[in-house]
């Protein structure tokens, strides 16, 4: 095994490369990975088959010689109000939609990735022996909260997220999994950081459409960000109101969590909202309106317009582009089917034709979603 020395240079290079927090774990079959299999025999992953990857069970069978996961936390908390805020500055007269925190600026796996392999690139110099390496930020078959518990970044709260005292949970974690032997950060006899949710459960009665169905157990089925991202089809009638505005992902559970109300901002410039210029010349029928747009509150009138082609243009580069141009049209006339929009208010008529035009679609999903938002708007 390597000494000691060993893993605190790592976790120092990891914050020199800008890693808020790092730590250092054996690849062992933790706990809450065994709870897995009954999980998903509960029907609660829905469509998201690649979480019953058997891999992600025992990180053993995640890479051949494993035995040291390095993991890594990057803050995106952003100085922006949170989506719960009462002095969110909301204009009734332009209906705007929300898109979750994470996905404001450039795609994190990118971000993170970068450091990450700049860190593997100092391991290969620090370590000159012949060692495998594999470096994941979310697209590996290992659940990376779980490495970063025992590596002692964090509880995982009642919301099923990585908590940190410190810093809350609007962060990103990347892991490297390793064949080097690594001390561990935490002593043999040291445990995990202590859950401090205690008998807080802000997140669970916080979430519109009830998607924890006991604390620590999330039912994805139910969770705005899967019905919004990960779901293909058109959204189950029941959880349309529910939704309330948002367009691609939810911060609810995150933003009613006593932790974050102290977590510090992050400084990091790709994480900061995107914001895209207007543009005269288009005209009134132009998919660009007038004003430039941001992702930080856009308006669901300027989502709407967007076509398939600007919409790949637009998104290169972000999270937003996971939920495709499809699913940004149903889940943006879900928002304006919420959104209080009658006859009489700015741009009725323009976004009523938007919804019509879309109503018309050969797209099942999009074209139901418009018609439920047409029946609401009246």
């Amino acid at each position: 095994m390597k000494p000691l020395a060993d893993t605190v240079w790592i976790v120092d290079q990891a914050r020199s490369l800008g890693f808020d927090l790092a730590g250092v774990v054996r690849a062992e079959k933790f706990p809450e990975l065994a709870r897995t299999p009954e999980w998903l025999a509960r029907g609660y992953a829905g469509e998201m088959k690649y979480l019953a990857d058997p891999r992600r069970g025992d990180p053993q069978t995640a890479m051949p010689g494993i035995r040291s996961v390095i993991a890594g936390l990057l803050n995106y908390s952003t100085e922006k109000p949170f989506s719960t805020d009462p002095q969110l500055p909301i204009d009734e007269h332009k209906p705007s939609g929300w898109i979750s925190r994470y996905a404001w600026g450039d795609d994190y796996h990118d971000v993170l990735r970068e450091r990450l392999d700049a860190l593997l690139r100092s391991l290969r110099e620090r370590f000159t022996e012949e060692f495998e390496a594999r470096a994941y930020v979310d697209t590996g078959p290992v659940q990376e909260r779980v490495f970063a518990k025992y590596a002692g970044l964090g509880w995982l709260g009642k919301n099923t997220l990585l908590l940190n005292q410190m810093l809350g949970s609007f962060f990103f974690l990347g892991v490297i999994l390793t064949s080097l032997d690594l001390e561990p950060t935490l002593a043999a006899n040291e445990l995990p950081p202590p859950d401090l949710c205690g008998s807080c459960t802000r997140c669970l009665d916080a979430c519109p459409t009830q998607a924890f169905v006991e604390p620590y157990v999330m039912d994805a089925r139910k969770c705005i960000s899967y019905l919004t991202i990960e779901l293909r089809g058109a959204i189950p009638e029941e959880f349309r109101e529910p939704m309330g505005n948002h367009v691609f992902g939810c911060d609810i559970c995150q933003d009613v969590c006593p932790w974050n109300r102290r977590a510090p901002i992050s400084t990091i410039p790709q994480f900061l909202p995107r914001v895209f210029p207007s543009h005269e010349e288009n005209g009134p029928e132009s998919e660009v309106p007038l004003e430039d747009e941001s992702l930080y509150l856009p308006s669901l009138q300027w989502l709407l317009g967007i076509s398939e082609t600007t919409f790949r243009e637009l998104f290169r580069g972000s999270p937003v582009k996971r939920t495709k141009w499809r699913g940004l049209m149903r889940n943006a006339c879900i928002a304006l089917g919420n959104s209080g929009l009658r006859r009489g208010m700015t741009d009725y008529d323009r976004i009523r034709k938007l919804i019509e035009r879309l109503a018309a679609s050969e797209d099942q999903a999009i074209s139901e979603s418009a018609h439920w938002a047409l029946s609401r708007i009246q």
